[in-house]
């Protein structure tokens, strides 16, 4: 089936603008003109400060496994950001890390849980990632793999917390994710993550990003494609083009 606009068939939705209401086109979806043949970027963010932070261990490790998926991997690290809105956005550490937001094409947040909840730390990363840069939205149709760990018993809420954050940033959240309980008993004393079924969880999270980042990345653009935008595109261009005749 391909996709387009319905305004040459009968349309029963009086409340839809037919010339802008469009089918879904599964050759853009499944075909685009052009395939990108990079290396899938990906940024990893994480929620701590500490000299051994579990949250940064378990980065490290997933990013070891997106090089060997195939990927390019950034990591940012949240030492020295300052507070949101406590500096102007031409801090160059908010520049940093808004530049590698433009850069990739899918992120990685991995919080530790503290009082229930992400920490400050990593809420404060995605809160300088702003909706919009100009006419650039940083995060939309990005993929997103969420991941936590805990000092006690395995819990849900922190990765609960960043899926919400990730469909307000409008990006594509995978439906895998990680929760490492007891997380210092994880690591060995070079860092590494020992072998463990949390272990093969992560393996299975990062493939399933990569997987999706290649999907997604080239339709991307489409798949945020929505109505009401550009309703109110049209809309715009229509009260621009009525100014200029009065």
């Amino acid at each position: 089936m391909r996709g387009g606009s319905v305004s040459e068939h009968r349309l029963d939705l009086p409340n839809v603008d037919a010339s802008l209401f469009e089918t879904p086109d599964c050759a853009r979806l499944l075909a685009p003109a052009q395939r990108s043949t990079h290396a899938p970027r990906i940024l990893m963010l994480y929620g701590s400060l500490r000299e051994r932070s579990y949250s940064r261990l378990l980065t490290r490790e997933a990013a070891r496994m997106l090089e060997a998926l195939g990927a390019e991997v950034r990591t940012f690290d949240p030492a020295g950001l300052p507070l949101p809105d406590s500096v102007p956005e031409t801090d160059p550490k908010v520049q940093e890390l808004r530049s590698l937001a433009q850069w990739a094409e899918g992120m990685v947040w991995t919080s530790p849980e503290r009082h229930g909840a992400m920490t400050g730390i990593m809420k404060a990363q995605i809160d300088w990632i702003p909706l919009s840069m100009g006419a650039v939205r940083p995060t939309q149709g990005k993929t997103l793999a969420v991941m936590e760990v805990s000092g006690g018993s395995q819990s849900f809420n922190a990765v609960n917390q960043m899926r919400i954050l990730g469909r307000w940033m409008r990006m594509v959240t995978i439906p895998n994710q990680s929760s490492l309980p007891k997380a210092f008993l994880e690591f060995d004393d070079a860092g590494r993550m020992k072998p463990s079924s949390y272990y093969d969880r992560v393996v299975d999270v990062m493939e399933e990003l990569v997987k999706f980042t290649l999907l997604t990345r080239d339709a991307s653009a489409y798949l945020v494609d929505r109505y009401s935008e550009r309703k109110e595109s049209a809309e715009q261009l229509s009260r621009r083009v009525n100014q200029r005749a009065i």
